[in-house]
C-alpha cells in the first residue's frame, strides 16, 4: 500500500469520526417530553374507564353469574353459583356477589369493586370494573363458554399416505388438507418449475364450525380449544368445564391410503355444566374453491355445490352463475366439487335442513382474488334432537380426495350408511343412458387397460380399437345401405326428371319407394346404424373430460390429456372467439379436424350425390367441431381423432374387399326378380301417401271451385 492510499483512508477515518461526534446523539429511552406525553395518553385513557358498576350493570351480572354459574357447595355448608373465568373468581350467594378480580398478580375483592371503595386506587378500580364490564359482555354474547372467547392459537397435524392435514386450536377446524399423490397443474407464478402437491384449501379458506344449541348464538369458529389427546393419526380439542366436563371434537384419519376424516363431537357432563334447552346443532361451512387446472373455462364449468336427498335422487347447484337453493328436507351429503377433486361433509345422521349459496369469482368484480379462486360456496345446515346428555351425539365423516370413479364408488363400505351414497355422481358422465354406457363397459375396460401400467395414449388407442371392433357390424350394415343408395342415384335422378314441379311431388316420392322396394334398399339402411353409435360418441365425450387418470399424463407432445395440448397460445381476449374457442390451437384437435374433413370426402363419395348446399354445410361441419373442442381435454380429440382414422381404414377396407359396386348391382338385380311383399311399414306409407293426395287434390278442386 503507497503512502497516498494510506493518506486517504486516514482522511476517510477523520472525517467519519468527526461527523459521527457532530451528529444529535439518538438514545434508546424517551425524552422527558415524550415521557410526559406518553404518561398522559395513559392517564387519559385511564380517566375514559368507567371507575363505579351501575344498579343496572350490577343486576345484569347477576343474571349471568344466574344463568352460567355452577351450583357448588360453599364450605360453611351452603350453596352458591361459582362463575370462574381467566382473571375473575365470582361467587352469588342469595343477593351479594363476591369472589376476586386478579390484576397483574394481585387478587382484588369484588365486594370493593362493586361498592366503589374509596380506599382502593382510582386507576385500578377502572381496570376492575373494565374487566367486569367485558366479563358480562362475554357471558351475555357466549354465555357459559365466555372462558373460552380469549387465548392462544396451536396447531396440530394429522398425515397418512394419501392426506396431510392441518388442525388448529382456534374454532378446533382444519385449516389446510393436501392431497400427497396430486400435484396442481395450475401456478398463476409460471415462473416456477417445482410442481406443487394438490392443496384443497389453506389460510382461511376453507371455514367449518357448529352453532352450539346453547342460549344466544355460539360458534365454536370464534373459541379457542384446548388439545386433550394428541396421536398422529387423532386429535382430540375440548372446551373444559371446571368438574371434568367438556365439549370437543375430534379428528381421526385411517393409516394407508385413506381420503376420508372423520369428525366426531364428544362431551362428558355437558348437561350439568350448562343449562340448555337447545336442540338444534347448526353446521356453517365456508370454501373459496381453488384453481387447480390451467383451463379455467372447463374448471369452472364442472365445479359446483352437489348435494343428496336423504333416500332421494343428486342435484346440484348452477355451475355457470350465481345460484341459491333452500332445502327444508333431509339431505344425506353436501359436496363442494372441483373438475377432478371435491370435499364431501357426510354425517352419520342427515341434516334436516340446508341453505346453500355459489358465487362465481370472476375477473370483474372480484379482480387478483379471481386468479386463485374459482367460486366461493356456503352451506348451512342443521340438525335436530340434540342430545346433551350422549358422550357421542354427532358424527361427520368428510371426504378430500379425488373425482376417481373406483374410489367414489366404494365409499359406501367405507363409511357407515343404511343407503347408497350415489358419491360417484361427483363424476360427470353424462345423461342417463350414456352414463350406462360409461359405467357399464366404458369405465371396466379402460381399468382394465389401466391395470398393465401402460402410457395413456397406449390405452386410448386400444380403447378405440376395442369401441370400433364392438361397433363394427353396424358400420358395415350402414357402409351397404350407402352402397345401395349410390347405385340407385341414376334411377332416382331419372324420376326427378321425368316427375318434375311440386304438383309431382306426390308421384315421385311413390315411384321413389316402388323403386327402392322393389332393389330391397331402404334410404333408412345407411343413417340408422350411425345414429345407434351416437350413445358410444356422447358416452366418451363425457367420459374423456372427466377421468382423472388422464390428469397430468403425458402422450406424445400433449403434457396433461386432460387439458388441451396448445401449440400456438395468445394473450389477447377476443370477445366471444375466446370464450368458446380459447387463446390458443390445439394439435390433436387440429389433427382431428383435418381428418374429419377426409372422411367427410370419401363419405360423400360413397353416397349418392346431394343438394350442392348440403354438401358444403358436410365441410363445414368440422370446422364447427373444431371450434368447439379446441378447448377440451386433449385426450378426447385424440379419441375422436384416432376413431376417424380407424372408420377411414375400415370404409377402405370394406370399399375394397367386401362390399364392391358390381356385386351390389348384382345383388339388388337378384333380389328384384323375387316376389315383393309389402312390409307393413311400407303399406302403412302407402296409404298415408295415398290419402294425402286425395287431400291435395280436394284443397286443388277447391281453389278451382272458388276462383270460378
Amino acid at each position: 500500500m503507497d503512502k497516498n492510499t494510506l493518506r486517504g483512508l486516514v482522511m476517510i477515518g477523520l472525517v467519519f469520526i468527526v461527523f459521527m461526534w457532530l451528529s444529535p446523539k439518538q438514545d434508546d429511552k424517551s425524552t422527558p417530553a415524550q415521557q410526559e406525553q406518553e404518561q398522559v395518553a395513559q392517564e387519559e385513557a385511564q380517566a375514559a374507564l368507567p371507575d363505579i358498576i351501575t344498579d343496572q350493570e350490577r343486576d345484569w351480572l347477576k343474571e349471568n353469574i344466574t344463568d352460567h354459574g355452577m351450583i357448588t357447595t360453599m364450605p360453611d355448608g351452603s350453596k352458591a353459583r361459582v362463575l370462574d373465568d381467566a382473571d375473575c373468581h365470582l361467587v352469588l350467594k342469595g343477593d351479594s356477589i363476591s369472589g376476586t378480580i386478579t390484576l397483574d398478580g394481585r387478587a382484588i375483592d369484588v365486594a370493593r369493586v362493586l361498592e366503589a371503595d374509596s380506599t382502593l386506587a382510582v386507576d385500578t378500580r377502572r381496570v376492575a370494573v373494565s374487566r367486569l364490564t367485558s366479563l358480562r359482555e362475554q357471558l351475555a354474547r357466549y354465555g357459559r363458554f365466555a372462558s373460552f372467547a380469549t387465548g392462544s392459537e396451536q396447531t396440530f397435524t394429522l398425515a397418512n399416505e394419501a392426506l396431510a392435514l392441518t388442525l388448529s386450536s382456534k374454532g378446533a377446524q382444519l385449516t389446510r388438507a393436501e392431497l400427497k399423490d396430486y400435484y396442481s397443474e395450475y401456478d398463476p407464478d409460471e415462473t416456477k418449475t417445482t410442481r406443487k402437491p394438490v392443496v384443497l384449501f389453506e389460510q382461511g379458506s376453507d371455514r367449518m364450525s357448529f352453532t352450539l344449541p346453547v342460549n344466544g348464538d355460539v360458534k365454536t369458529s370464534d373459541l379457542y380449544f384446548t388439545p386433550m389427546e394428541v396421536t398422529p393419526t387423532s386429535v382430540l380439542m375440548a372446551l373444559p368445564f371446571p368438574g371434568g366436563a367438556y365439549w370437543g371434537l375430534r379428528y381421526t384419519i385411517k393409516p394407508g391410503k385413506d381420503y376420508v376424516v372423520t369428525i366426531a363431537v364428544e362431551q362428558k357432563g355437558m348437561d350439568k355444566a350448562l343449562r340448555s334447552n337447545g336442540r338444534e346443532l347448526g353446521v356453517n361451512w365456508q370454501q373459496a374453491l381453488r384453481r387447480q387446472e390451467k383451463g379455467r373455462m372447463f374448471e369452472e364449468r364442472n365445479s359446483g355445490i352437489y348435494y343428496k336427498f336423504d333416500g332421494g335422487d343428486v342435484e346440484d347447484l348452477d355451475a355457470n352463475a350465481d345460484d341459491a337453493e333452500q332445502r327444508q328436507m333431509k339431505v344425506k351429503w353436501i359436496g363442494f366439487k372441483n373438475q377432478f377433486f371435491s370435499s364431501v361433509l357426510i354425517p352419520r345422521r342427515p341434516f334436516n335442513s340446508t341453505d346453500m349459496a355459489s358465487v362465481v369469482l370472476n375477473k370483474e368484480n372480484y379482480g387478483a382474488e379471481s386468479d386463485y379462486f374459482l367460486k366461493y360456496l356456503t352451506a348451512t345446515s342443521t340438525i335436530t334432537d340434540y342430545d346433551w346428555s350422549a358422550q357421542n351425539p354427532v358424527t361427520f365423516d368428510l371426504f378430500l380426495g379425488p373425482n376417481l370413479y373406483p374410489l367414489l364408488s366404494g365409499l359406501d363400505e367405507r363409511v357407515p350408511t343404511d343407503e347408497d351414497l350415489h358419491l360417484t355422481r361427483l363424476v360427470p358422465l353424462g345423461w342417463t343412458l350414456f352414463r350406462w354406457i360409461n359405467t357399464g363397459v366404458i369405465i371396466p375396460v379402460f381399468n382394465f387397460l389401466g391395470s398393465f401400467n401402460w402410457n395413456y395414449g397406449i390405452i386410448i388407442l386400444l380403447l378405440t380399437i376395442f369401441i370400433k371392433i364392438v361397433l363394427f357390424p353396424l358400420t358395415y350394415k350402414s357402409y351397404v345401405g350407402q352402397a345401395k343408395m349410390k347405385v340407385l342415384a341414376p334411377d332416382v335422378k331419372a324420376i326427378n326428371d321425368k316427375y318434375p314441379g311440386q304438383e309431382n311431388a306426390m308421384i315421385r316420392q311413390q315411384k321413389t319407394m316402388a323403386l327402392y322396394n322393389k332393389a330391397g334398399a331402404n334410404p333408412m339402411a345407411g343413417c340408422l346404424p350411425l345414429m345407434l353409435q351416437m350413445p358410444i360418441l356422447f358416452a366418451m365425450f363425457s367420459f374423456f373430460p372427466s377421468a382423472i387418470e388422464l390428469r397430468g399424463q403425458s402422450f406424445l407432445w400433449a403434457h396433461d390429456l386432460s387439458a388441451p395440448d396448445a401449440i400456438i397460445s395468445w394473450n389477447t381476449n377476443i370477445p366471444i372467439i375466446t370464450e368458446y374457442f380459447g387463446n390458443h390451437i390445439s394439435l390433436f384437435c387440429l389433427l382431428m379436424t383435418v381428418t374429419n374433413i377426409i372422411y367427410t370426402r370419401i363419405n360423400m363419395q360413397t353416397q349418392s350425390a346431394g343438394a350442392p348446399g348440403m354438401k358444403w354445410m358436410m365441410y363445414l361441419m368440422p370446422v364447427f367441431f373444431m371450434i368447439f373442442f379446441n378447448n377440451y381435454a386433449s385426450g378426447l380429440s385424440y379419441y375422436y381423432f384416432l376413431s376417424l382414422l380407424i372408420t377411414i381404414a375400415q370404409t377402405y377396407v370394406i370399399r375394397r374387399w367386401f362390399v364392391k359396386e358390381a356385386d351390389v348391382r348384382k345383388a339388388m338385380a337378384e333380389n328384384a326378380k323375387k316376389p315383393k311383399k309389402k312390409s307393413g311399414f311400407m303399406a302403412r306409407l302407402e296409404e298415408a301417401q295415398r290419402k294425402q293426395q286425395e287431400m291435395l287434390k280436394a284443397q286443388e278442386a277447391a281453389r278451382r271451385k272458388g276462383r270460378r
